[in-house]
């Protein structure tokens, strides 16, 4: 019989790559923390946003901070 992690291992290896880089995202942030390991918010920002490719980059508003109610709700733009 297998272990619980052979069984995993073995989910894993059957899912497509960016299936199995989210997955070792997830691992990675329900790890265990120690006081100096532990990371703030915006490293784990800045971690997130590595991952983003430039193209998405290149489509994202310049104006998004002035004109958040207009992207978040539909409001006129100001």
């Amino acid at each position: 019989m297998s272990t619980e992690v052979e069984q995993i291992i073995e989910k894993v290896r059957q899912l497509t790559p960016e299936q199995q880089r989210e997955i070792r995202s997830f691992v990675e942030g329900i790890g265990p923390e120690t006081g100096s390991s532990r990371k703030t918010i915006w490293e784990k920002i800045r971690e997130h946003a590595r991952e983003v490719p430039d193209e998405v980059w290149e489509q994202m508003p310049v104006d998004g901070a002035e004109q958040h109610d207009h992207y978040l709700y539909g409001t006129p733009k100001r």
